[in-house]
């Protein structure tokens, strides 16, 4: 086949080549320089969202490979990584952001005690699917309120919560958030952990669809529940689930209307101030998901300690199995 010359005698390069030319450079460049960014900031750990990246291995120094933890969205990179030797930290299959990468990444990080509250951390990322890292972040975790409230952002600390509980509370809120139900807009709220404190603050609005079931077929991990909840998430009230990940009940009212009122975001309405009243006089966590905007913000101690705003589509392609990350 003749290859094509452009005017000046040049052998013509396809676009497309060009693209991939310079993500491969911009990308090699990152991976070069990490190790130099980790040492100078004194980095705790390193995150990487691999499902930027096509399936190849990472040329990784190994005096950093002990701090990487490699940032997925699916069970199957997951299990990919971790067979390399890799160790991963899964976040939920919805389209996220840049900065919700790092939110959520980073808040499951300290939920399991990987990193702590003054830690510095270089997180690596770029769009889903393109081949590419194209950013890196250094954070000081709890110093920015963008990323977390100052004064709460080591109050993911609720010992008798499992953290694959919370972890798959905050994937089922954040398919709710993207999602909806039926192509409809969906309002949620999850109550998590400290039951026995919670229960006495709350009634039922319905029947509870959860009573009578024995504990293994009430578990929020069972996967197989996944389209229940959602389903019930439509009904007002909350989910209450105890730290292993029991379903009390849905459909529930929290009694909190005596305490104080709070100063949240302008915007947010009842069920936000709920979850701020119940989490400020239990150790639960509160898991909410907004109708209006899809954001899922996470409660502590009367505050929000975190939360994942649904971007905005840009139309821009991505992998198959992939959501689209802005």
């Amino acid at each position: 086949m003749a290859t094509q010359t452009s005017q000046s005698g040049k052998p013509d390069v396809p676009h497309g080549a060009v693209e991939q030319t310079g993500a491969r450079t911009i990308t090699a460049a990152l991976l070069r320089h990490v190790g130099t960014l980790a040492k100078a900031c004194g980095a705790t750990a390193i995150f990487v969202y691999v499902d930027a990246l096509h399936d190849e291995p990472l040329p990784l120094p190994e005096s950093l490979k002990q701090r990487v933890y490699y940032v997925t969205k699916t069970p199957a990179q997951e299990q990919h990584e971790t067979e390399r030797g890799g160790r991963c930290l899964r976040v939920p299959n919805v389209a996220l952001s840049r900065m919700g990468q790092v939110k959520i990444a980073i808040f499951l990080a300290l939920s399991r005690g990987l990193i702590r509250r003054g830690d510095r951390v270089v997180f690596l990322s770029g769009l889903g699917g393109s081949g590419e890292l194209d950013m890196v972040l250094i954070i000081e975790v709890g110093r920015e309120y963008e990323m977390f409230c100052p004064d709460t952002a080591d109050a993911t600390d609720c010992p008798d919560v499992q953290p694959q509980v919370l972890s798959r509370v905050i994937d089922i809120a954040s398919e709710l958030g993207s999602e909806g139900r039926e192509g409809k807009p969906v309002g949620a709220l999850f109550i998590v952990g400290d039951t026995e404190h919670v229960l006495p603050l709350t009634r039922q609005l319905i029947l509870n669809p959860f009573a009578g079931y024995p504990a293994e077929k009430r578990n929020i991990l069972d996967e197989s529940l996944t389209e229940t909840i959602k389903e019930l998430a439509t009904i007002d009230g909350a989910f209450i689930v105890h730290a292993d990940g029991t379903i009390e009940s849905c459909g529930t009212y929290l009694k909190t209307a005596s305490q104080k009122e709070f100063e949240l975001p302008q915007g947010l309405g009842a069920r936000h101030h709920a979850a701020a009243a119940i989490t400020s006089v239990t150790r639960c966590l509160a898991v909410t998901v907004s109708e209006s905007t899809g954001t899922v913000t996470v409660f502590r101690n009367g505050a929000i300690v975190t939360d994942i705003e649904r971007p905005r589509s840009l139309g821009r392609r991505v992998s198959p199995g992939l959501a689209k990350s802005e």
